[in-house]
């Protein structure tokens, strides 16, 4: 999954992409589709040349889908294509998802965001980290609680995220007692340390308030309402199958296919900070439904949660699942975020003062990956906007 050490060594090319020379509600895509443009002519030779299997991406402008793309294939050496109704994996472009959620449960005053960590799990006062104890849902949406950046427990790899047993939730609670244990590297507030442990954190808060799995909670309080159809947790498609684009691993210069299964993607205990799937036409409903509330528009929460989500608490660019920076091209403030789970990348940048945004998505991790979907964003940028 993205950490931020992934994120800011792209910086540079960002320039480029958001400095001097670049960078209503949501109809439904069947409503919208004989005034969408095909952008498979734009993608295929970044595709070719980045060495991807498959490449897609969306164009939102002015409330609706402009442009739609999928090129290239769902398994290296397989004919079988990508389509645009094909999921993908957005890594932790999953934050944002589950921010939103905890928006809902705030408007339903099931959360609070005074609320610390402490008062949400006071059965583990004695074994929790007293540096720990004031953090609140403030701090974990802003990358601000003082947990350290890595997802597993120190002396460890990664491995150890998936020896948790039980449950998602079971899984989630464990996890959490465990991280709890930790010292961590900054005080609450002081300092901005991306960490997935964050959201992981603020998921099993929206479980705790609300009796319900992060995974239903998230299906019922942010897809249903969005009319999102598509989504999914893990890995895409069938084991044995070619029915979706299968994941692919760099390993050196050899790429691997994955195929589906319970270890093919993040585990239970960090989904919320990076398990989700879905057509990207169905993620495009909710980046719209945020540039809708944005713009003062209606969306599925109020205003004041919008601005919430999107407004850094603490200094720096970070909230909710996106980074805020500006760029000429966007007219102002705009909102970006990648995610990767080393298996596949995929990037989405959101300007409200243009009611614009692209998302792109492929079926491979790695730098090539990464440097494809921002050129891919350039591309879509340059053609449906300046």
């Amino acid at each position: 999954m993205t950490d931020q050490k992934q994120q800011w060594t792209r910086r540079e090319w960002l320039q480029f992409v958001g400095g001097t020379t670049l960078m209503a509600s949501l109809p439904t895509i069947s409503e919208a589709a004989e005034n969408v443009q095909n952008a498979d002519s734009l993608l295929e030779p970044i595709r070719v040349t980045s060495d991807l299997p498959a490449l897609a991406a969306v164009t939102l402008k002015g409330g609706k889908v402009i442009s739609q793309g999928a090129v290239g294939f769902r398994k290296a050496g397989n004919p079988t294509r990508v389509t645009t109704k094909d999921k993908f994996h957005l890594g932790s472009c999953t934050k944002a998802m589950t921010a939103h959620l905890c928006a809902v449960l705030l408007e339903e005053k099931r959360l609070d965001r005074e609320t610390t960590v402490l008062k949400a799990f006071p059965e583990m006062a004695k074994t929790m980290h007293s540096a720990y104890h004031e953090v609140t849902l403030d701090h974990l949406l802003s990358h601000r609680s003082g947990f350290p950046g890595e997802s597993w427990l120190k002396g460890h790899d990664f491995g150890e995220t998936r020896r948790f047993s039980g449950s998602p939730v079971e899984q989630r609670m464990a996890y959490l007692r465990a991280i709890l244990k930790e010292a961590p590297d900054a005080k609450p507030g002081e300092k901005y340390i991306y960490s997935n442990r964050n959201f992981t954190v603020a998921g099993v808060l929206a479980e705790r308030a609300a009796k319900t799995s992060w995974e239903m909670l998230i299906e019922q309080k942010v897809f249903r309402p969005l009319k999102i159809g598509s989504a999914g947790f893990g890995a895409m498609g069938l084991f044995g199958k070619v029915d979706q684009p299968l994941q692919h691993l760099l390993d050196g210069e050899k790429r691997v296919v994955i195929e589906p299964g319970p270890d093919a993607d993040n585990p239970p205990s960090l989904a919320p900070a990076g398990t989700v799937h879905m057509a990207l036409e169905d993620w495009a409903k909710f980046v719209q439904d945020h540039l809708d509330g944005l713009r003062g528009e209606k969306g599925t929460l109020t205003s004041d949660l919008y601005r919430y989500l999107h407004t850094p608490l603490f200094g720096g660019e970070y909230m909710g699942g996106w980074v805020k920076t500006k760029r000429e091209w966007g007219g102002g403030n705009v909102y970006t975020h990648t995610g990767s789970n080393t298996q596949n990348f995929a990037v989405v940048w959101m300007a409200p003062t243009k009611n614009f945004a692209v998302l792109i998505a492929t079926n491979q991790g790695g730098d090539a990956a990464a440097q494809a979907c921002d050129q891919a964003a350039a591309k879509l940028i340059q053609t449906y906007l300046l």
